[in-house]
């Protein structure tokens, strides 16, 4: 191994220790925001003391009700807030690098419209316990997904110019679907309107056990091929000269995208904007090589989502905004920033 390589190995190794680091230090104080103050020196004191290496935090005591405060009410929701920041983040960056275009992510390619319209069904059919809405939700990002690809590609090959508009296309047409379905609820309308704003309130561990797998396995999956997506930087008859599956390992990229953004709206209803913003703020930072991004994005994902879901129910206390508001206050601008500065650029 070169001098060069170990430095940047040592480099990357600091920079996520750094972000884990950061990500402990947000959900210790959003733990402690709510009604029933809690400093937060007792609630790292009680999430320390969970792990056996380390056993608490001198100096730190707290009581049974404040234990169970926070590990059972506030503690699941902060958890489910981490994996589906970080869900959206992995599989923006994903989408970004695969479509190399920075304004890909499952919110604009419609994988999370087609998420929605899935978990709508589910909801409507009255097959929703345990993993049905999950896995409906999945096969619905995976439809969504498929069929952008299979819209954009012209011999053989994708279309950028038309991937945008392909997923526009598509996510209006399920979106269309889905307020069809709510059309005919009847009873269960309420309850999939809220659930399409985005929110994770009166979320518990079970959704955390529903979510955790196949999040944190899709997306170790899509960080498998990080060394694919920076071959594809290159060109696509780079990547073929270096022995790459272009078009499978788009396939499967998508599959595992699907995977991780599906199971997210799964437990979170549609949260915008997330995939979009922190793949591409994290890359300025890091640079375009996915062997970090990818976790780093993942991090910061988690990180963030966790801090607009603490604003969104610390605004307008008692009563809670849905995330995804706050997500799409943040991200839509963005978005038009992006648009007006690569207007006449080619993808990068």
């Amino acid at each position: 191994m070169t001098e060069e390589y170990m430095e940047r190995f040592w480099r990357w190794r600091v920079l996520t220790l750094a972000l884990a680091g950061v990500l402990f230090l947000v959900i210790v104080g959003a733990t402690a925001v709510g009604p029933v103050d809690i400093p937060p020196v007792k609630v790292a004191g009680i999430l320390l003391a969970k792990l056996p290496a380390v056993g608490g935090l001198a100096g730190a005591s707290w009581t049974p009700v404040e234990e169970n405060i926070v590990l059972q009410v506030r503690l699941p929701r902060i958890i489910l807030g981490a994996l589906v920041g970080s869900a959206l983040a992995v599989a923006g960056t994903a989408m970004q690098g695969l479509f190399k275009n920075p304004m890909a992510d499952p919110y604009v390619i419609g994988i999370s419209s087609g998420a929605a319209l899935g978990a709508t069904l589910a909801i409507v059919s009255g097959v929703h316990g345990g993993f049905s809405l999950p896995a409906a939700a999945f096969l619905g990002a995976l439809a969504a997904a498929f069929l952008v690809y299979y819209i954009a590609r012209e011999d053989g090959a994708m279309r950028m110019e038309t991937l945008l508009l392909s997923g526009i296309a598509v996510a209006i047409f399920f979106s269309a679907l889905a307020s069809l379905f709510m059309y005919l609820a009847g009873e269960d309308l309420h309850r999939i309107v809220f659930w399409l704003m985005g929110g994770l309130w009166a979320r518990g561990w079970e959704h955390v056990k529903v979510a955790a797998l196949p999040i944190l396995a899709g997306s170790a999956g899509i960080h498998v091929f990080a060394r694919e997506l920076n071959a594809m930087q290159m060109g696509e008859e780079a990547a073929v000269g270096l022995g790459i599956d272009i078009e499978e390992v788009k396939k499967v990229l998508l599959a595992l995208s699907a995977l991780v953004a599906g199971v997210a709206v799964s437990v979170s209803g549609i949260i915008g904007f997330v995939g979009l913003v922190i793949p591409h703020m994290v890359r300025l930072v890091v640079g375009p090589d996915h062997r970090i991004l990818v976790p780093a994005a993942a991090l910061v994902g988690a990180s963030f989502l966790i801090l607009a879901d603490t604003a969104a129910r610390s605004i307008i206390s008692p009563a809670e905004l849905p995330v995804g508001i706050i997500t799409a206050f943040l991200g839509a601008p963005f978005f038009i920033y992006l648009l007006r500065r690569r207007r006449g650029v080619g993808p990068y």
